[in-house]
This record gives structure tokens, C-alpha cells and sequence, in this order.
């Protein structure tokens, strides 16, 4: 299994597990709802019509015997306690704490019976821990939990100071992840994440002991298709309309759609994934009380990442939104 702490535009799960899976190493995934002004994997699965995340153990099973993939989301005899504090966290602002991010992500990955566990612990604005000594203090954490567990678990830093590849928002997440699948396009950063995460769960799983040839086989397995078809394989089997992930455009959109025009030419210093990640909640991606409905189809598509040239009047991105207001 691999997890991770959670961040902004954080789509790697939907790209990187039906990779792994078309491998032939059993992925079976218990993933959260959006935490503040992070995302959530349940959420963005369900941006899909149709797709059950809400599913009994005993299928949960039965799904990863047959095609060898199951993405559901905490269910209730099954780290009971985690989801009622999941929500507790949300809404208390207590989604910081390094012992309480510790327990929600190791009893999840115990108790769905992971033997080897892999966790991307981010770091940055976008995360919950914004510098390296506290995403390494956690990563010791939940290592320690794992060794006493008998689990074995490694855990890889990444950045998160801005969004993951270059959307942000539920739907618009799910066709990013799409179309990488597809193998539309490859953003750099979402590159080095899915090989850093995935060559330790090759080797881990024993599929080989060399990293280079681990990185090889993920994007081998993108290249070909094989990890998109296992995609389409995990939403038919859990109720999704596939016809939405062989035509993206059938999603539903968010009533406007605005540019974000570049005023001067320069070149991208920041791209602050803390605010993006506040706004989009804000625009309604995510949740402000625990009760509320997330808007599904709004967020932000960004042209150009840190680093990157820009001239007076590009375009540098769009504001998905519902609400004019906002």
C-alpha cells in the first residue's frame, strides 16, 4: 500500500495504484476524505458517476482477488475510530498534529492488512508539515509504528510548496490523472513522484532489488497503457460509468471559467500551495464544516509551474468557479 499525508492538487494515488496493479502487485487502498485545505482521493473518486467507494470488506476483498485493484474509503468496521476522528480533526483545526496524522494513516494501513507500506510524506506550505525537520519527525513516527507492527515501512519526502502537476479541484484532478493515464502528457514533478514512490513498492514487493529498473517499469507500464486500462478495469468493477474516463469532456463543468492573465513578464518565483489549496476550498472543492457538500467541478487549472517564463498578457491559468462572487 502507499499513502500519503496529504496536499494540494495531489492526484498520485489515481495515477500511480492502477500502475502498480497492472504490474501485478495486489493494491488494496483505503484512501480519505479532503482534510482542510488538502485533498481527498474518496473525494475525487466519487467525482466519478457511479463509483462505490463505500464498500463492504468482504467485496473489498473479493475485488482485489478479481482484477487485482480496490480504491474505497474508511468503512465501519474497519478503523472505526479513525473516521469519526478524521472528521473530528477537520473541523477543529487539529489536522496538524504529528501523533494524531501518525495513527490515522498507520491504523488505516494495519488494519486493512498492508504488509509493506510505502508513504509520501509531503513537505511545504501544501502540507501539514511545512519543513523538513517535522515531515522527517513524522516520518520516524510512523515508521516506528510500522517496525512495531511487523510492517515494513519506508517513507519518501516530497515537496509540496506548489500543486501537485497542474490541477487543482476534484473533476479537474480526475482528468489530469486521466489523461496522464492516457498518456497525454507527463508533468515533471508528478514524473519523479510516481517513480520515487512507486520503484520502493516494486522492490519491496520483490518485483526486482534495482531502482532504475523499478523506475523503468512504472513508466513503462504508462507508456503502454497498461496502467490506464487497469484504471478503467477499477471504476467498471466498483459501479463508475466508464464513458466518463474514455471521454473526459462528458464531466460536468463549472459555470465559469475565467483566465488568469499575466500583468508583467518574468519568470514564476512561487506558486503558493498553501493559498491555492485555501481558495479552492473557498470556491467550494473542499469542505469549510463537516457537513458540507463539496462542489465538484470547481478549482484551478495552472498553465505554468515555478521556474517557468512568462510575457505580459499569457495566459497563466483558469478560476473554475460557481459562484461569480467568489
Amino acid at each position: 500500500d502507499k499513502h500519503s499525508t496529504g496536499g494540494v492538487g495531489d492526484k498520485i494515488t489515481l495515477i500511480l495504484m492502477p500502475i502498480i496493479a497492472s504490474l501485478g502487485i495486489p493494491v488494496a487502498k483505503m484512501s480519505g476524505r479532503g482534510l482542510g485545505f488538502t485533498g481527498g482521493t474518496i473525494d475525487k473518486l466519487e467525482s466519478i458517476p457511479g463509483y462505490n467507494t463505500n464498500v463492504n470488506i468482504e467485496d473489498f476483498i473479493q475485488n482485489v482477488k478479481n482484477i487485482g485493484i480496490s480504491l474505497i474509503g474508511q468503512t465501519l468496521n474497519l478503523a472505526p475510530a479513525d473516521k469519526k476522528l478524521y472528521s473530528l480533526r477537520d473541523t477543529i483545526s487539529c489536522t496538524e498534529s504529528i501523533p494524531l496524522i501518525a495513527s490515522s494513516i498507520m491504523s488505516k494501513k494495519i488494519a486493512s492488512g498492508a504488509n509493506k507500506i510505502v508513504i509520501d510524506v509531503t513537505c511545504g506550505s501544501g502540507a501539514f508539515m511545512k519543513d523538513f525537520e517535522s515531515a522527517k519527525d513524522l516520518a520516524r513516527v510512523m515508521t516506528k509504528i510500522g517496525e512495531l507492527a511487523n510492517k515494513e515501512t519506508i517513507c519518501i519526502i516530497t515537496d509540496m510548496n506548489q500543486p501537485v502537476g497542474h490541477s487543482v479541484g476534484n473533476i479537474l484532478e480526475v482528468i489530469e490523472a486521466i489523461d496522464i493515464l492516457k498518456g497525454k502528457y507527463l508533468p515533471e514533478d508528478i514524473k519523479n513522484i510516481i517513480t520515487d514512490l512507486g520503484s520502493n513498492m516494486l522492490i519491496l514487493a520483490g518485483i526486482t532489488n534495482n531502482i532504475e529498473e523499478a523506475k523503468e517499469k512504472i513508466l513503462e507500464n504508462l507508456s503502454n497503457g497498461k496502467g490506464y486500462e487497469k484504471f478503467v478495469q477499477l471504476v467498471q468493477n466498483q459501479g463508475g460509468d466508464i464513458s466518463y474516463i474514455e471521454n473526459t469532456d462528458k464531466f460536468s463543468k463549472a459555470k465559469f471559467i475565467l483566465p488568469i492573465i499575466a500583468d508583467k513578464t518574468g519568470i514564476i518565483d512561487k506558486l503558493d500551495a498553501l493559498t491555492i489549496g485555501k481558495l479552492s476550498v473557498y470556491l467550494g472543492a473542499g469542505r469549510m464544516k463537516k457537513e458540507d457538500d463539496i462542489q465538484k467541478e470547481v478549482g484551478f487549472v495552472f498553465n505554468k509551474k515555478v521556474g517557468d517564463k512568462v510575457e505580459k498578457g499569457e495566459i497563466l491559468g483558469y478560476i473554475h468557479a460557481n459562484d461569480e462572487n467568489k
